[in-house]
């Protein structure tokens, strides 16, 4: 199968080229900083944005919210499920 990425440049416009999950930590960054998060069971993410700004927002199920996100909190975190989308 030929890959329809291989040439191409990462873009913040998308499409990510891959989704790690994510485990909430308060002393953590994620791996990998996120371009958007994808939240299977919805309820509030406590996170650090790209710029560094405490944010909570509260999410339904099968949510993508497209931030730029370094560090998903475990305090104030009740949503599950949490994935990163990343560029390789």
């Amino acid at each position: 199968m030929t890959n329809p990425f291989a040439n191409r440049a990462g873009s913040l416009q998308g499409p990510a080229t891959d989704i790690q999950p994510v485990t909430p930590d308060d002393g953590a960054d994620i791996a990998r900083m996120a371009i958007a998060l994808y939240v299977e069971t919805g309820g509030t993410l406590s996170l650090v944005t790209a710029s560094g700004d405490a944010r909570q927002v509260t999410l339904p199920d099968f949510a993508i919210l497209p931030v730029g996100v370094r560090r998903v909190n475990a305090t104030g975190t009740t949503a599950a499920g949490i994935h990163a989308l990343v560029l390789a």
